[in-house]
């Protein structure tokens, strides 16, 4: 499971510090001290998983994640940042982040995040290969193009956006817990709370529902979760 990864902060002691240990787990590492560099190398090298800095002389890390997502660009993300604001876990994730990890960090925590959602992503991509086209009541997922259309038209979802209206369209008509949820779809239950799940799912609300206060399709499972169903307009 070893690969590239491109390590994006502006900490020059800590990106020695991070690479060193990645070395030693018997990863290949590329590092990067700003944003705009950090752009042109991902594009160049091609890295397995992105270890990225929140706070960056020029482009910030939000600012990288969101451009690299605007392109289609699905490399797996780990940001870094020395604050523990939930307003930034969720701005972080929602720009299509993987996982979050607050400063001060053991590098063995860091490690482990690494090779999880390398992990993950494997498996991912391993599934996408053997998958057609799903065709689910009025939405139709494109897995291999990370792309779901609703009565034919594109959505514009973000990778974190695609995961869980994939996840829900898959398991229609069962509740899915809370607690699953975010373990499936960020690995770490611990790192998020609810609040960015329901961050994620009103947004996907505002791209289906006609009427985001009274909806059709995703449901809200009251001390539960949530489920997917396609009930008739009344």
């Amino acid at each position: 499971m070893k690969g590239k990864i491109m390590v994006v902060d502006d900490e020059e002691s800590l990106v020695r510090l991070i690479t060193y240990n990645l070395n030693k787990e018997g990863f290949n590492t590329i590092a990067a001290y700003d944003g705009d560099e950090a752009l042109n190398l991902i594009i160049q090298e091609n890295p397995d998983l992105i270890i990225l800095d929140l706070m960056l002389p020029g482009k910030d890390g939000l600012e990288i994640c969101r451009e690299l997502r605007s392109q289609k660009i699905r490399t797996p993300i780990i940001m870094l940042t020395a604050r523990d604001d939930e307003i930034d876990k969720v701005l972080g994730l929602e720009m299509g982040a993987d996982d979050y990890v607050t400063k001060p960090f053991s590098i063995r925590e860091l490690n482990a995040r690494v090779k999880a959602v390398l992990r993950r992503n494997i498996e991912t991509s391993e599934d996408d290969k053997q998958s057609k086209d799903l065709v689910i009541g009025s939405f139709t997922i494109k897995p291999e193009q990370y792309e779901i259309y609703h009565d034919g038209k594109l959505l514009e979802l973000t990778l974190k956006e695609y995961e869980l209206l994939e996840i829900l369209l898959k398991n229609r008509g069962r509740v899915l817990k809370r607690d699953y949820l975010l373990q499936v779809l960020w690995d770490y239950a611990e790192v998020v709370n609810t609040r960015v799940l329901d961050v994620h799912i009103s947004k996907l609300r505002d791209k289906i529902e006609e009427d985001s206060k009274e909806p059709r399709y995703i449901k809200t499972i009251r001390g539960l979760g949530y489920k997917f169903e396609e009930s008739s307009h009344v």
